[in-house]
């Protein structure tokens, strides 16, 4: 019962932490708008061979390009983004999280709002000043809860910024979270701090979500002609819209799901074997019983029922108490990780039919040893 009970909780644990995962990452893509492109650097050719990895193909440049070209007409706001990890401190207080170069365009394009002070504006990219924006996360990890950042300096890198706007709560936890980051003029990351002249990404929105195929085209169009690549299969940058970024997270999230689920199911097995272990030690030790029962003219079939009753109503135990603590620690795990409560019933009543089968599977070879015992043999066992 106790493998039944591990088995039956880890695989309605697992699965729930999937899928929770899964809708966090959901709600964090679709909280960015249904029209929402982003372009982001392939990989490059040379010679006909395309190189490995991302390389930096997409710059500053190409943003603009994109907001002022007469050839584009479906494009509302461009935003060129380049993203690096790095060491902030302010006074004793220090973290590690990810420095965003944004333009005055990222706030709308990627719905963030301020909750304190202002963002950041084109002067502050054109100046190349050193002014900073914190998530809140981050705020509270440097200053502490309920604390005003807002006109205090901190460090990135060891260069000095003056914080001037916090932003308010997004949710979301680990690579996906907007709330641990910090966000500084485009131009300040790159010249100032990370010394690259590339961007990471390019966000583009577009007028609306039913020209987003013509604005693919548009853009795809665009920088083809700007980086000089004829053959629209060769191009050295990825163009996706949110639906294409939905289906592949989704992708992913479905396959650990999968994968870990059947990891935890393996412990199904190891429960089943254990039952029909014991199954087959009580049919030895009730060997004498099953004779009398025999002798009295109990028919095979009655035997063969009555220890399949029993195996069953091990597992379909087991199932249920591993029903309730795989909720109760995919409750936990949820509430610890910062992500939504979601529970599968499809996954709760697959697993009660598999404890149920397993209840069958493993305990019809020891109900049909105990029904083929001779019954004079049987009264004779010691």
């Amino acid at each position: 019962m106790l493998g039944v009970i591990i088995g039956i909780g880890s695989v309605i644990a697992l699965v729930s932490l999937g899928q929770a995962g899964q809708q966090s990452i959901t709600s964090q893509i679709q909280s960015l708008g249904s029209n929402l492109l982003t372009i982001s650097p392939g990989s490059q050719y040379s010679g006909g061979v395309r190189g490995g990895g991302n390389v930096a193909t997409l710059t500053y440049d190409d943003a603009k390009a994109i907001a002022s070209s007469s050839l584009i007409t479906t494009v509302e706001n461009v935003s060129a983004e380049y993203s690096n990890r790095a060491q902030i401190v302010a006074g004793k207080n220090n973290t590690n999280t990810t420095v965003t170069g944004v333009v005055s365009e990222y706030a709308e394009i990627r719905n963030t709002t301020i909750s304190l002070g202002t963002f950041i504006t084109q002067r502050n990219v054109d100046s190349m000043s050193k002014v900073a924006i914190l998530g809140p996360v981050t705020a509270t990890d440097l200053f502490g809860e309920e604390a005003n950042p807002v006109g205090k300096t901190i460090r990135i890198s060891g260069q000095v910024f003056k914080v001037i706007g916090v932003t308010e709560e997004k949710g979301g936890a680990g690579f996906m979270s907007q709330d641990d980051i910090v966000y500084i003029p485009l131009t300040t990351a790159q010249k100032l701090l990370f010394g690259v002249d590339y961007v990471s990404s390019i966000s583009v929105s577009a007028i609306n979500e039913n020209i987003m195929t013509k604005a693919q085209e548009e853009i795809s169009s665009l920088l083809l002609s700007r980086h000089k690549i004829k053959d629209p299969e060769q191009a050295d940058f990825r163009i996706m819209s949110q639906e294409d970024i939905l289906s592949t997270m989704t992708q992913v999230t479905d396959t650990f799901t999968t994968l870990l689920s059947g990891i935890a199911a393996i412990s199904l097995v190891v429960g089943g074997i254990g039952i029909m272990n014991i199954m087959l030690v009580t049919v030895t030790e009730r060997t004498r019983e099953i004779g009398l029962r025999k002798a009295l003219g109990a028919k095979g079939k009655v035997i063969t029922t009555q220890f399949l009753i029993e195996a069953v109503m091990i597992t379909f135990i087991g199932g249920l108490i591993g029903t309730i603590l795989g909720i109760v620690v995919s409750l936990g795990l949820t509430g610890m990780m910062n992500l939504p409560f979601v529970l599968s019933f499809s996954s709760i009543t697959l697993a009660f039919l598999v404890s149920t089968g397993i209840g069958i599977l493993f305990g019809w070879y020891p109900a049909q040893k105990a029904a083929k015992l001779q019954p004079i043999e049987a009264l004779r066992y010691e």
